[in-house]
């Protein structure tokens, strides 16, 4: 027999909150819920649960679900974000998986994780391509989530396999959410990334990004959304090298002031 701790991630999730925790309650023994700061009605749908969330400030994704995974009671995880819906055939794998033998400590398991934009399922969404398969399911003693700024992913030594099913990734929900996010990705991609700062890198990157994640993936055919997912590539690909491009004379500024510091001390 398999237990099994369920680590849930919440920030103003109100939205989808109940389609996301009532397939959970499901196959988990434990559910631990972190919350970065939520200020609508998250916190009091987790009570209706019986839920207690946990207070963390946000920093990274991957250091946010490592803090939960180090407050689980067992040892085998599953690991899920607040716009992630498990669907009937993902539940009853992890049931019939719970119910079977416990499996080696050093195996895995992908969700089956199909990406949603304004309400409607697309083929890509920079930088990954729908469905993508993350780990999500492992034993924490041989897995913990990479410190990446952007597109963490489970690290350790682990055999895998994909779990069947839906997992609808609700992601991108409005153009204002949209247009925050590219902005809050690029920002702290160049904030913990060495990335060149360079105008003329940054137009070729995002000409590079428009034909591969529009035109020559299909997303054309989508229409709308299919233009909007095609913008967000081509804008995310200009706007890290323009924003580093843009930060580079007050780094430049900041290394000076400590060399004339360190030869002055």
């Amino acid at each position: 027999m398999l237990s099994l701790t369920v680590c849930l991630l919440t920030y103003n999730s109100e939205r989808l909150l109940h389609k996301v925790i009532a397939p959970l309650i499901d196959v988990a023994d434990e559910i631990v819920i972190i919350d970065s700061g939520s200020t609508d009605k998250t916190l009091s749908i987790c009570r209706e649960y019986g839920l207690v969330p946990i207070y963390h400030p946000y920093n990274m994704h991957g250091e946010q679900m490592n803090v939960a995974i180090a407050r689980a009671t067992h040892d085998w995880v599953l690991c899920m974000d607040s716009d992630e819906i498990l669907d009937a055939q993902t539940v009853a794998f992890i049931q019939a998986l719970k119910k079977g033998d416990e499996p080696s400590e050093d195996h895995g398991w992908r969700l089956s994780r199909y990406w949603y934009v304004l309400g409607e399922q697309v083929r890509t969404i920079y930088p990954v391509s729908s469905p993508d398969f993350p780990v999500r399911l492992f034993n924490r003693r041989h897995a913990r989530f990479s410190l990446r700024p952007v597109d963490d992913q489970v690290e350790g030594s682990l055999h895998t396999s994909r779990i069947e099913g839906h997992v609808r990734h609700d992601t991108f929900y409005s153009l204002h959410e949209i247009f925050n996010k590219l902005n809050s990705y690029t920002s702290r991609l160049v904030k913990y990334h060495k990335i060149r700062p360079s105008i003329g890198r940054g137009i070729i990157s995002a000409i590079g990004a428009f034909f591969k994640w529009y035109v020559f993936s299909g997303a054309w055919r989508e229409g709308r959304v299919g233009l909007v997912t095609g913008l967000y590539a081509t804008f995310y690909s200009f706007l890290k090298y323009f924003k580093a491009w843009y930060a580079y004379p007050e780094k430049q500024k900041s290394a000076a002031e400590e060399h004339t510091d360190s030869r002055t001390v």
